[in-house]
């Protein structure tokens, strides 16, 4: 299943529904130049909501960094939202979990770019 990744905006936080598998090759160039369009938009409260996403590799999990990196070099935040069960492992297993913000519903992880709210 190839990668398929559907940008919406809720209360100014660009949401990015990714569905398939992250995965080396176009599928981690997808997801590459979608972030990184947004962030020279000026975009900089971005949500990778990673409900439908069945596999990552390596190679994605590398992607999702890089993706992190790029946002936060711009000025803006970058979380996590609904990590499927393969995610959510390959994320603990690699120590990642501690990096990323994750939220597991939309509605906190919306909230959670207001700095009023999240204190």
């Amino acid at each position: 299943m190839s990668l398929k990744i559907t940008t919406r905006e809720v209360d100014g936080v660009t949401i990015l529904d990714v569905v398939g598998r992250i995965t080396l090759g176009n599928e981690t160039g997808m997801l590459r130049d979608k972030v990184r369009d947004l962030a020279a938009l000026g975009k900089k409260k971005i949500l990778l909501n990673l409900a439908q996403v069945d596999y990552i590799d390596s190679t994605g999990v590398g992607e999702l960094v890089g993706s992190f990196t790029t946002v936060r070099n711009g000025g803006g935040e970058l979380k996590l939202l609904n990590l499927s069960q393969k995610v959510n492992d390959v994320l603990h297993v690699t120590k990642l979990y501690t990096v990323f913000d994750v939220k597991d519903d939309e509605f906190t992880a919306v909230k959670s770019f207001d700095w009023f709210f999240a204190q």
